[in-house]
């Protein structure tokens, strides 16, 4: 079965932001908030401080995935001109998305260079108030006057706009109000990622959700889906469930097979994140083409797309 990868990084160096202040590596694929809070951020394979754009190859030549989009966020800091080269040197394995604050007070200069300069075709905001817009910046309106102007900026360029919104119940969460700015914008795609991010015990908040977000320009990356069901472990049961709904409620020509990696190899091997859907009771063969292939090359490789 061919795949693509919806949902990885690269990392020049950990450089990141979030509710925890700055974040940098400490060695041994470890990285310390400024709280003092430390954790491994890369595993073993990807070495103490960098994952590059060959390490993530080596991964997806080890399991036959064909290519791969990289996304960006605060989680590791921004990492824009090295996402581009990454995407310059392997085109034919990589499509890279651009991030921006748009509290910059250069912001417009910032996305002049990002997407009329460097030509990225798609821009990747996580507004999280764990690691993204939030965790810096006091609460935004997902259908307000900030987040409109990333919206019309993005539609007026025909960018692809991928959204991380965070966790249910947390600030950032407003899927109501992303519901409403989405359909202000129907020329435009876009992909909400992580299906949500729902929690164990969320079964019915996401049904509700996906029922809203159910829109004819809006995709769903499955990303990590599987890490935020702990304790449980693969095949991830719980996780294969939500896949389910997202089936019958936007369907399997809606959803994107992504691993976050490098980040979520330390919790957990690139082969499980592959076999929880490939190996998913529920799916028919022809759900698992669109979700593993099809559905990215068509939004993200066209050139590739059937």
């Amino acid at each position: 079965m061919k795949i693509i990868d919806a949902h990885a990084h690269v990392v020049q160096c950990i450089a990141g932001t979030g509710s925890q202040g700055e974040l940098r590596p400490c060695g041994g694929g470890r990285a310390v908030y400024a709280t003092g809070n430390s954790f491994q951020i890369l595993p073993p394979e990807f070495g103490e401080y960098d994952a590059t754009p060959e390490s993530l190859l080596r991964v997806m030549d080890a399991h036959g995935v064909e290519k791969a989009v990289l996304l960006q966020g605060n989680y590791f800091g921004f990492q824009n001109l090295y996402t581009w080269e990454a995407a310059q040197t392997y085109p034919d394995r990589f499509a890279a998305a651009a991030s921006y604050d748009p509290f910059s007070y250069q912001a417009e200069k910032i996305k002049a260079h990002l997407f009329d300069e460097l030509g990225f075709r798609i821009v990747k905001f996580e507004v999280s108030s764990g690691s993204g817009l939030m965790a810096n910046h006091p609460p935004v309106d997902l259908d307000g006057e900030v987040m409109h102007r990333c919206y019309r900026h993005a539609a007026d360029r025909g960018l692809i706009f991928v959204i991380d919104i965070g966790k249910p119940r947390s600030v950032s969460w407003q899927v109501d109000a992303l519901s409403r700015a989405i359909t202000q914008y129907p020329e435009m795609k876009f992909v909400v990622c992580h299906l949500l991010s729902p929690q164990l015990g969320d079964g019915e908040l996401l049904r509700r959700s996906l029922a809203q977000l159910a829109l004819p320009n809006v995709w769903f990356d499955l990303a990590a889906l599987c890490l935020n069901s702990k304790p449980e472990v693969f095949p991830y049961p719980t996780a294969r469930d939500y896949v389910g709904a997202a089936v019958d409620i936007v369907g399997a020509d809606r959803l994107l097979w992504g691993s976050d990696m490098p980040s979520s190899m330390t919790r957990d091997s690139y082969r499980h994140f592959i076999d929880f859907i490939a190996q998913h009771p529920g799916l028919t063969g022809g759900d698992k083409e669109k979700i593993f292939y099809d559905n990215a090359a068509n939004l993200f490789f066209p050139a590739s797309g059937e």
